[in-house]
């Protein structure tokens, strides 16, 4: 007889969506994906909201358009009662990518866009899998119902954002994110004022599609213009670039945006690294980095460039982040000058442009 292995116990998941053609296919393809097990499926979000005490599921995959309630509000019903790890799957429209970046910024762990015909589906459920382990293991907290929503402001004070020229002091700060990265944005960029005089950059790890809706959240939400990069943008005073989803976004010797599709780099593109080598060769000690929540170690190589050439490193705490890979893979290099919990981020690159 062999010795008996303690194995891991399976991840528990609740899978609910309105179509039973979905519910059938997800469940059983989870349920035949090494260390995964279906406790049960809900046709919306009100029977979601019952069976969730009783099954007590580690993850929850949720439809984004459903009766009765909706993705949306039922995941904000979850966060305020049941904080659990929650994998919103979405479709492509323009209004699915707007709503799943809501979610995101609710407190969603991540998302699969919904192929548009069944072919696709294969890949798709692959990546349902794949997400569920990872989301098994994700850091959630309990979110009371008005939040956390940042009010936007006003379409005036849109309007009346200024935006001017790179200056030779000026620095520039590069803040990059993955799993739990658009809640993180929704806490960080409401709080950088207009009088920073930086330049910024975010790279958050996205699908192609979803970018779009990010930034006009974002934008509705800040001081600063929010714009998705695109070629030939330059990077400004009171502007923050944001690398468009399915694309490495790379900063030229006339310091403009240019797009590229070269392969992916750490399984991503955007990835930071690709964005943050390029502004680092640009403008050396002049780079102030920001590291939020994400897996593994994008921007780590980055971020040691910067930390050599005499610019700023910031690393998210461990306490605050969803995943804490990036940031700690980071941290573990030696690269990180500093290291503040989420709240603390915006203040802390005030403070390095400063410097």
């Amino acid at each position: 007889m062999g010795t008996p292995t303690t194995s891991t116990p399976p991840v528990k998941v609740l899978v609910v969506d309105d179509s039973a053609f979905m519910r059938f296919t997800i469940t059983k393809h989870l349920n035949e994906f090494p260390g995964i097990t279906v406790l049960g499926t809900a046709k919306d979000g009100r029977e979601a909201l019952d069976m969730i005490p009783q099954l007590k599921p580690d993850v929850v995959t949720l439809d984004v358009e459903m009766p009765n309630l909706d993705g949306l509000s039922t995941l904000r019903e979850i966060m305020s009662r049941h904080p659990l790890p929650v994998i919103m799957l979405s479709s492509l429209t323009s209004e699915g990518t707007l709503e799943t970046v809501r979610a995101l910024t609710l407190g969603a762990v991540d998302f699969v866009a919904k192929p548009d015909n069944k072919a696709n589906m294969a890949s798709i459920l692959e990546d349902v899998g794949n997400k569920v382990l990872r989301a098994a293991n994700a850091r959630v907290w309990k979110t009371p119902l008005r939040g956390p929503l940042v009010e936007p402001i006003s379409s005036a004070r849109i309007a009346d954002k200024k935006v001017r020229t790179l200056r030779k002091q000026d620095k520039i700060v590069v803040i990059g994110s993955s799993t739990g990265g658009p809640r993180a944005l929704n806490t960080v960029v409401p709080m950088l004022t207009a009088d920073i005089p930086a330049a910024f950059m975010i790279i958050q790890h996205m699908p192609a599609g979803f970018t779009r809706s990010l930034s006009d959240r974002l934008n509705s939400t800040s001081e600063l213009y929010v714009k998705e990069a695109a070629p030939e943008d330059r990077l400004e005073v009171g502007k923050i670039l944001l690398a468009p989803g399915g694309f490495h976004t790379v900063f030229d010797e006339n310091e403009k945006v240019t797009l590229n599709q070269n392969p992916t780099v750490h399984g991503v593109r955007p990835a930071v690294d690709v964005t943050l080598l390029s502004i680092a060769k640009l403008y050396g000690n002049r780079v102030v980095t920001a590291i939020l929540t994400g897996m593994g170690n994008d921007g780590t190589t980055a971020a040691m460039l910067v930390h050599n050439s005499g610019g700023w490193v910031i690393s998210e705490a461990e306490d605050t982040c969803v995943v804490y890979g990036m940031p700690r893979s980071v941290f573990e290099a030696g690269a990180s000058d500093e290291v503040v919990p989420l709240e603390k981020v915006a203040d802390a690159i005030r403070a390095a442009v400063g410097r």
